[in-house]
């Protein structure tokens, strides 16, 4: 089953009351609110075939993914960076692509209080902008696209 067809059905058991599923779900890994499998500290199943290429223009495009706005990065596409922060640069040095896909999906299942946006997660958010009610920040090619340049920053 895909991970967006078990999410849907996830979220379709929990409207129904089916504690039992979503406690099911639980002990399998299954994050509530992503309805993506968890592993450890990793999410080791791809939501998508991404490109580095794609990846790297949403890097450094100040719209939806917006990461240099507290990251710093080594590129000569970008002048101004943040350092709110680390560095992406050697970033795939220090994590696994599993661990980079979960700090995209939702880096607040890693750390609670990051201020990095959980930018796949759409359930159980705080202060959420008007345009993205109900919908993730990044669709999964989109987060694919920027694990996948993140991967190649070694």
């Amino acid at each position: 089953m895909s991970s967006r067809r078990f999410r849907s059905w996830l979220c379709a058991a929990s409207a129904l009351g089916c504690a039992s599923i979503a406690l099911a779900c639980a002990a399998a890994g299954v994050d509530p609110a992503t309805g993506l499998v968890i592993t450890a500290d990793a999410i080791t199943t791809p939501l998508a075939h991404g490109d580095a290429a794609r990846g790297r223009a949403l890097l450094i495009a100040h719209e939806d993914a917006n990461c240099i706005l507290c990251h710093t990065i080594t590129d000569p596409a970008i002048r101004v960076a943040g350092n709110i922060g680390p560095t992406l640069d050697g970033v795939a040095k220090r994590l696994s692509v599993g661990q980079l896909r979960l700090r995209v999906v939702d880096m607040q299942r890693v750390n609670a209080s990051s201020a990095m946006p959980s930018y796949y997660r759409t359930a159980g958010l705080d202060r959420v902008a008007d345009t993205y009610q109900g919908r993730p920040v990044l669709d999964a090619l989109q987060v694919e696209d920027i694990v996948a340049y993140l991967a190649t920053l070694k």
